[in-house]
């Protein structure tokens, strides 16, 4: 069981750290800035945008989740 929790934190671990890298943008062309460019028409979509749905069933997991851990432990 040490091994499987080892596996999931270095697991979550990396995803995290791939995530906090997930949206570099290149700067706005023609700008001569070196900004993340301008929100308006023609602007990227923020990539959380495509995972919302999955997040929303990932979240439901967990609730249930630690709610039958939890009310188990307290009988």
């Amino acid at each position: 069981m040490k091994v499987i929790n080892k596996l999931v934190s270095a697991f979550f671990l990396i995803f995290g750290f791939l995530m906090i890298h997930a949206q570099k943008m290149p700067p706005a062309p023609n700008s001569g800035e070196t900004s993340r460019g301008v929100v308006g028409p023609g602007a990227q979509a923020s990539p959380i945008d495509m995972y919302v749905f999955a997040l929303g069933i990932i979240a439901v997991m967990f609730i249930v989740f630690f709610t039958k851990k939890y009310t188990g432990k307290k009988a």
